[in-house]
């Protein structure tokens, strides 16, 4: 089983359009595939037709002292074929100050995932856009990154700061987190997403991905569905641009190139 998360401590830069999209398209080619939802806006969880607000039983309850339940029960069917949710409740949101520094809590997520190993090839890991337990969880489950970076100047700012996390964890977890860097929502028309993804080019390009996804209205449209885009619209130019990058993680034995 493959573990990647999809992380950056900026929000609106693409995470869960690509959490959504790289699952989608890896449960159509035959991959069972998890998605699992760290946000605790649960915009993961809303995407697939569940309330965050409202859900029973969620990534919440792994956290808790008096769970019982195995991970497996937690698991939600989404109505697509090879494609199940690990879903986020709001009360993620108040992890951070109960667990407080409790010894191990970084390792709650990745032992889940391990009780999952015989029934998932794939595991896509949407995180919450700030440092702590939960992202934490992510990246030490992790064997590969993916780090959305809208091509605007702001979202490189959100980009260094992910950078300097990355460094910290990566030392903490004593073993290499291969990570690559996503150019999203890009507008070849704008000056701003020229120069950004110049900039991208200039400061990250060992572990810039070589193309860009592309400003696509249709991400909208799918999102409004509750499906990936791929079962939408396969045609969309979005789609093309994340199965151009798909075949690239997995052209590379699944090793997302770059590293630390």
């Amino acid at each position: 089983m493959k573990v990647w998360s999809v992380a950056n401590q900026k929000g609106g830069v693409g995470k869960t359009t690509t959490a959504v999209t790289l699952a989608g398209l890896l449960a159509a080619r035959g991959h069972n595939t998890l998605m699992v939802d760290l946000d605790p806006h649960g915009s993961l969880t809303s995407y697939f037709g569940y309330d965050p607000d409202s859900i029973e039983h969620s990534v919440y309850s792994l956290f808790q002292e008096d769970s019982r339940q195995p991970v497996s029960y937690i698991v939600r069917d989404t109505r697509f074929e090879r494609l199940s949710l690990l879903p986020a409740s709001t009360a993620l949101a108040t992890l951070d100050r109960q667990l407080g520094a409790k010894e191990g809590m970084g390792l709650v997520i990745g032992r889940a995932l391990v009780q999952l190993a015989n029934r998932f090839d794939y595991v896509l890991i949407d995180c919450p856009p700030v440092l702590g337990v939960l992202m934490i969880n992510a990246l030490a489950a992790s064997s590969h990154l993916l780090i959305p970076v809208q091509t605007e100047f702001l979202a490189l700012k959100g980009l260094e700061r992910m950078m300097r996390t990355l460094m910290m964890v990566t030392k903490a977890r004593k073993r290499p987190l291969n990570y690559l860097i996503l150019p999203t929502m890009f507008d070849r028309r704008t000056r701003a997403s020229l120069e950004s993804l110049q900039s991208l080019r200039n400061n990250y390009a060992e572990v810039l991905w070589k193309s860009v996804i592309p400003v696509d209205t249709q991400f909208r449209e799918a999102s409004r569905e509750g499906m990936p885009l791929s079962y939408l619209n396969p045609h969309a130019r979005g789609v093309i641009a994340y199965t151009a990058l798909l075949a690239s993680l997995l052209g590379n034995n699944g090793q997302v190139p770059g590293g630390l």
